[in-house]
């Protein structure tokens, strides 16, 4: 049994009459990437904070490596690394400066600044202004500033929002290494095929209270639909036939498609993750 990095019990928060999270608890183990899911609104954020010590929880305990936060916040600070969904950079600065001077935050006496700027594909864009940036490469600096201290937690707040598909594609592996390094990673995004490729478990939020933490592919299975699908062509144009896997001439019916020349495609029937939040919480995640 891995001891988990972050382990999070019963955490609290309102603000006035609003309770915003409302006993959440979750564990992130190294080398694991949680996806943290839910609508705009549901507490991820809240609890993101909490988590890295920019609130106080009312109640509940975040500990985080061993100590507690925000009690030995300092010390838990300089072993996380954060990407927040709003681009903070200095934008006089170049990208090599910004990430020289936030290096220079965390006491780093040399600065890898090449080599993060090459991982996140902005090597040829080291001494210009970011101000002059798109905001697809102020978010991959971000991703680089994020990583610049080697750290143990990941903490990221939609980290492919602005990217390009290629570019996306590129922040995903880059997350899936550290991961592989053994840090743990947080990961709140509203994009399924992003957390159902990137995530070894995800926790669905909603009105502050978490509704189910298990792995996308056991969800998927136990709200799916047990099908197959086949699309073939006729006289009207192209049919589509759902052949459920429990019927027992299922198998004699599959045989006959597959064997029939008109036949487009054959595939399973299974729930997305906003499915499955939708049949948990009744209502999607963009909403």
């Amino acid at each position: 049994m891995v001891e988990a990095a972050v382990r999070v019990r019963d955490l609290t928060f309102s603000y006035g009459e609003k309770q915003a999270v409302a006993g959440v608890s979750i564990d992130v183990a190294p080398g694991e990437i949680v996806g943290f899911l839910g609508p705009n609104g549901a507490g991820k954020s809240t609890t993101i904070k909490m988590i890295i010590g920019q609130l106080r929880p009312q109640s509940g305990s975040i500990e985080i490596f061993g100590e507690r936060m925000p009690r030995q916040r300092d010390d838990i600070q300089a072993r996380m690394g954060v990407c927040f969904e709003e681009k903070n950079h200095y934008p006089a600065m170049s990208a090599a400066e910004n990430l020289k001077f936030f290096g220079k935050l965390f006491g780093l006496r040399a600065v890898p600044v090449d080599a993060l700027l090459d991982r996140v594909g902005l090597l040829d864009r080291r001494d210009e202004r970011v101000a002059g940036f798109s905001k697809g490469m102020r978010q991959r600096l971000m991703i680089a500033r994020a990583i610049i201290n080697t750290p143990d937690l990941l903490v990221l707040d939609e980290p492919t929002d602005g990217l390009d598909p290629v570019s996306a594609i590129a922040v995903r592996e880059l997350i899936q290494a550290e991961a592989d390094r053994g840090a743990a990673v947080l990961l709140t995004t509203h994009d399924m095929h992003e957390a159902d490729e990137l995530s070894d478990r995800v926790a669905f939020i909603n009105d502050g209270c978490i509704l189910v933490t298990d792995t996308p592919e056991e969800l998927k299975l136990q709200h799916g639909t047990r099908a197959v699908t086949i699309r073939r062509r006729d006289a009207d144009g192209i049919a589509e036939d759902v052949l459920p896997l429990d019927d027992a001439d299922t198998a004699g019916r599959l045989a006959t498609a597959l064997s029939d020349p008109h036949l487009l495609t054959v595939h399973t029937r299974e729930a997305t993750l906003e499915d499955v939040f939708v049949e948990y919480a009744g209502r999607g995640l963009a909403e």
